[in-house]
């Protein structure tokens, strides 16, 4: 990857990474064909539901601590800024962080702004955002009806900036221009990358960059292990904290689908080393996780005592879990790489994974780099995967899969698919703090949640016994969840 930060707006996934949000077969089948980038980004002919790149950017700067978001859109596209007051407070308790407000004004675009323009809408809005929070940064995300308008959001912010003397910055993420909608979260790092970070002052050697959510405290105290810091990032941190992130010692994040691109980016411009291992999730790949950093930071030895000890200290409750899980099956349904490293705690766990289902599949990585591949990374250590499918959050299509295969255990990263599994009878883990996961203890804190789901067994086969679906007798009777690939119509 080559950072362009002249430009205004990154360069969407489907032609960086060569993303898809459609495929069935197998995980080696797709590994080997995405080494060649020889799948289209093709799609369905049918979709019942669809996420917007606009709700990743979201999720990257409205809980940045002393920050204000303007949403340049109509109103409809902000609706869902209620819910991170309710989010944020839940996560800065978690955190041990104290209250914030979560700054959030809509320009109110309205059907005349789509013809005569709606910078006037936009300036007002920002001038209301500075005037009511009194920000470090304001930032202005662009929407569907902006982009089609054409408002010059990026001169209008550089305007905006130099009258305030605060950052002002533009996030291209306008959901029909991509069809994978994490491309939000690229957007929004890289208008942090251009207007917020700073040239390092002085560099940190014990400090290590976690880009994640607004996820628990976990990701400390494996580093003090080693005597490293957490740097979380970007949600819950400060303007000032996200401006010095060039002095951290390497970035390391939860899942290489969030945050490749802006630690690929602080490699390049800053030379703060981006972690070349999967994100800790399961034994082995936290050991590779702990090493890989402990290079960087010349822990190595520190590293080597902390592995050996903590798989002495987690081994008796390991085992008791793994006992409790003997027999058992189970599917993962997540994003991109999150899904692998689920699949990747499910062996640890001695389960049977049937298989896994992601929201898309980005068939390269920034900067190209095979120890980030996570799904090549998996078929190396556990092997192939005889199930696998890409769907972008499909429920007529996961109701047949999930009813052909019907396993013991569903665990999901998002609550809808949650309310699925229920409906189908099947007990169900949400993974809302990916957080906890991580690290030894987060193998075990993933035995005990999923051992609890199946004393709910019960409980749920009997809500399933009265769920009435919404699927006419024609698809519910049809044999293949893929009919609507390739163009074909109902």
């Amino acid at each position: 990857m080559s950072l362009n930060l002249a430009n205004a707006e990154v360069e969407v996934r489907e032609r960086r990474l060569h993303s898809i949000v459609s495929y069935h077969g197998t995980a080696v089948d797709l590994n080997e064909r995405s080494k060649t980038k020889s799948l289209p980004c093709g799609g369905l002919s049918y979709e019942q539901c669809k996420d917007c790149s606009q709700g990743c950017a979201e999720s990257i700067t409205y809980l940045i601590r002393d920050a204000a978001v303007v949403v340049h859109s109509p109103v409809g596209c902000c609706s869902r800024g209620a819910s991170y007051f309710i989010q944020g407070d839940v996560v800065n308790r978690a955190r041990g962080l104290p209250a914030q407000n979560v700054n959030i004004i809509c320009s109110n675009i309205q059907e005349k702004d789509t013809i005569y323009g709606g910078l006037e809408k936009l300036r007002n809005a920002v001038h209301e955002a500075y005037g009511r929070f009194h920000p470090s940064a304001i930032f202005v995300h662009s929407s569907c009806a902006a982009g089609i308008v054409g408002d010059d959001i990026d001169s209008e912010a550089d305007a905006l900036q130099d009258e305030l003397g605060i950052p002002v910055v533009p996030i291209f993420c306008e959901g029909f221009k991509s069809r994978i909608w994490s491309t939000g979260f690229d957007a929004g790092f890289h208008g942090i990358l251009r207007k917020i970070v700073k040239p390092p002052r002085k560099k940190d050697e014990n400090l290590i960059n976690i880009f994640n959510f607004e996820g628990s405290d976990t990701f400390g105290p494996l580093l003090e292990k080693i005597g490293l810091r957490a740097n979380y990032l970007v949600p819950l941190a400060t303007v000032e904290t996200l401006s010095r992130m060039s002095e951290a010692a390497c970035s390391a994040h939860i899942c290489e689908t969030l945050a490749t691109y802006v630690a690929h980016a602080l490699e390049e411009k800053y030379g703060v080393p981006e972690v070349k291992a999967p994100a800790p999730f399961g034994i082995e790949w936290t050991d590779q996780w702990l090493r890989e950093i402990a290079k960087y930071t010349h822990k190595e030895e520190l590293a080597e005592k902390a592995i050996a000890s903590e798989h002495q200290r987690i081994l008796p409750e390991l085992q008791k879990i793994r006992q409790k899980l003997a027999g058992k099956n189970v599917y993962v349904f997540a994003g991109d790489s999150f899904a692998h490293s689920i699949a990747n705690m499910a062996n640890d766990l001695n389960l049977k994974l049937l298989g896994v289902t992601t929201l898309h599949h980005d068939q390269a990585t920034d900067g190209n780099l095979e120890s980030l591949n996570t799904l090549d990374q998996y078929i190396k250590s556990r092997g192939d995967i005889g199930f696998f499918t890409v769907c972008n959050k499909q429920p007529y299509q996961m109701v047949k899969i999930l009813k052909k295969l019907h396993p013991d255990l569903l665990i999901v990263r998002h609550a809808n698919m949650t309310i699925l599994g229920t409906k189908l009878g099947i007990p169900t883990v949400l993974e809302g703090d990916v957080n906890i996961n991580a690290g030894y203890d987060g193998v075990i804190k993933l035995g005990k949640r999923l051992y609890e789901a199946l004393l709910t067994r019960k409980a749920i086969q009997t809500i399933s016994e009265h769920v009435e679906w919404p699927y006419t007798d024609w698809w519910l009777n049809e044999e293949n969840p893929f009919y609507f690939e390739g163009g074909k119509e109902a």
